[in-house]
């Protein structure tokens, strides 16, 4: 499955453009299969790099890269980061 398609993209709001909004809104979920983490993209350069939503060891806001997920698959051997196709857009307050 494509970690990002075409469509994601163009709705993914430009880095910064949502720094004022206290609750954004979350557009695509990836998920580490083999894991507990999630990422929750709010904004994305267009090319690479993201804003969003992290859960891991800690609930936190911050930046994560398309080329680190592709990196993990590849070193993998298969698709451990995934995008989660059944995620629906949601507002980052509403996430636990």
């Amino acid at each position: 499955m494509e970690l990002l398609t075409k469509s994601l993209r163009d709705e993914l709001p430009e880095l910064y453009s949502q720094e004022n909004n206290p609750s954004p809104i979350a557009i695509v979920r990836f998920i580490d299969t083999l894991g507990s983490w999630s990422w929750y993209a709010v904004e994305f350069d267009g090319e690479n790099t993201f804003f969003g939503l992290v859960l891991g060891f800690e609930r936190e806001l911050g930046y994560f890269s398309l080329s680190e997920f592709e990196e993990v698959n590849q070193a993998a051997g298969f698709s451990r980061i995934q995008r989660d196709k059944d995620f629906v857009p949601t507002p980052i307050s509403k996430i636990e």
